[in-house]
């Protein structure tokens, strides 16, 4: 992929999670080979890694379009992290030290602390990078960029949808997933899991309504010219 696409796939990536572009919108190869000012072909190049990262659908006949999960898919993404994480807590339980539980405890224990705050965002990046932390300590690299693809389709749905969670809960749920693990109860912790996950999905509001159809032109503006509005759309947390 040329360094052009990969610009163009980044500022379109952008747009996407900051909900200025949002799910079903028209992305006209013609149309952003104008605002770019390059060739179909580059755009063409920057829509197929967005589709890889499924935050584009590309439709045959039809053209690109920006993705628009429904209940079943945010499930399907949700069961595939809940198997990852489920086949982690097996290895975990068996082979991890006690450096290895203290750093997770350690984690959450930061994660509580910004639930105290009532830092929601800083709680919600923790609470994602807890499973990240989660993936990591079983030393799987492969295991990782999975677990790191099926994340990133996680983020539209956070991004894009409003989310009603119940941050106490998610997070007394990680510490007694480290618990259950650390004392060797691992049918308990990974049934914990799978609820865990499936209480995020229920989280959601997939609902598109309340967000205006921006044009192409101007939803991409602020990438283009660098005078971007902060994002000021409540949090979500895992």
């Amino acid at each position: 992929m040329s360094n052009l696409s990969e610009q163009i796939s980044e500022t379109l990536k952008t747009a996407i999670l900051e909900q200025r572009l949002i799910p079903g919108t028209k992305l006209g190869e013609r149309e952003l080979a104008e605002i770019f000012g390059v060739s179909r072909i580059v755009v063409r190049q920057a829509l197929i890694r967005l589709g890889t990262d499924g935050l584009v659908t590309i439709e045959r006949n039809r053209g690109a379009f920006v993705s628009k999960p429904s209940l079943q898919e945010a499930l399907e993404i949700y069961d595939t992290l809940t198997l990852l994480e489920q086949g982690v807590a097996m290895q975990l339980s068996e082979r991890l030290d006690a450096a290895g539980w203290d750093k997770l405890k350690a984690h959450v224990a930061l994660q509580s602390d910004a639930i105290d705050r009532g830092d929601h965002q800083l709680a919600d990046e923790l609470g994602q990078g807890f499973h990240t932390m989660f993936i990591a300590l079983a030393g799987n690299r492969l295991l990782q960029d999975i677990h790191a693809q099926v994340v990133q389709r996680t983020y539209l749905l956070r991004s894009l949808y409003t989310s009603r969670f119940d941050y106490c809960n998610l997070l007394n749920e990680h510490t007694k997933i480290i618990n259950l693990l650390e004392r060797g109860r691992v049918k308990q912790a990974m049934d914990l899991i799978d609820a865990h996950h499936r209480h995020v999905v229920r989280g959601y509001v997939l609902d598109t309504s309340q967000y205006p159809t921006i044009a192409l032109k101007d939803a991409l503006q602020p990438d283009l010219t660098g005078d971007k509005e902060p994002n000021c759309l409540a949090a979500t947390g895992t």
